[in-house]
């Protein structure tokens, strides 16, 4: 055999090979196929091939339940019932409308300059308030706590740092110990308010010199940033923004096509008529 047919074949067995792989399953050479669970799946946002086996396998399996079903509605003669003719004829209708809807949106398209025009006309709408970022050790007792700020206070930068994080993760009671007492960013609103109020008043770098008392117990409170209020920057809002006016272009096109049809349509509408 030449190299050419050897390799035609090869080919030929590769694609036939690929395609079969495709079927999942077939119910009176009905075919189940990957590619059309996969379309479905999507708006999931996840494949087939990312299942667990045994959800794979259920899913096929309702998928032959339906192919039964539809041949049992076929010879039950439901394609000739006028309800379903009625039905059939709505969906086609609300089909119809999503895929022109869908093909509308995907038009939508937002530059970056009309995004950041936006922004600048806009820059009240995207105010943020300060915010700190701080760590704490959450103790029972006051007395454990003051132990804890001896420890700590004549220490500075790294060093203080370091050294608040090895006792948070040995001697906080609180969730957060495990993870040096970490509790990222937050505002004035989302903390108890002695616990904020000491918070929002010491510095970038500075530890409480007094145990702060809340419901929870007592708090040591280490502040590692601070970050003034302000308007939030363009890049951390581009996307909000990119999609808002994406919606309010959407919306201004299914309102011109409406309007721009009702010009032409013949419309008669009796709840409307002034009888």
């Amino acid at each position: 055999m030449s190299v050419l047919k050897k390799t035609l074949l090869t080919t030929m067995v590769l694609v036939a090979s690929l395609n079969a792989g495709e079927v999942l399953a077939t119910v009176n050479n009905t075919p189940i196929k990957k590619e059309d669970i996969n379309q479905v799946l999507q708006k999931q946002g996840i494949s087939f091939d990312k299942l667990p086996k045994e959800q794979q396998k259920k899913l096929v399996d309702k998928l032959i339940e339906r192919e039964l079903l539809v041949d049992v509605a076929k010879k039950a003669g439901i394609e000739k019932d006028e309800e379903y003719k009625k039905t059939l004829e709505n969906y086609k209708k609300d089909l119809l409308i999503k895929v022109w809807m869908d093909k509308t949106y995907k038009r939508a398209l937002i530059s970056d300059s009309e995004a950041n025009k936006y922004y600048q006309d806009n820059k009240d709408s995207y105010k943020v308030p300060e915010k700190v970022h701080a760590r704490h050790i959450l103790v029972k007792t006051e007395d454990e706590a003051k132990k804890i700020i001896d420890e700590l206070k004549n220490l500075k930068g790294q060093e203080l740092n370091k050294k608040f994080i090895e006792l948070a993760k040995s001697k906080s009671t609180g969730p957060s110990g495990k993870n040096g007492g970490d509790l990222g960013y937050f505002t004035k609103g989302q903390m108890v308010k002695p616990f904020s109020d000491a918070a929002f008043a010491l510095k970038k770098g500075e530890i409480t010199t007094k145990p702060v008392k809340t419901q929870f117990g007592y708090h040591i409170i280490l502040v590692e940033d601070k970050k003034p209020a302000g308007v939030a920057p363009f890049k951390d809002v581009k996307s909000q923004i990119v999609a808002k006016m994406r919606q309010e272009q959407f919306a201004k096109a299914v309102k011109d096509a409406i309007d721009k049809q009702k010009e032409s349509a013949k419309i008669t509408n009796t709840l409307n008529s002034g009888k």
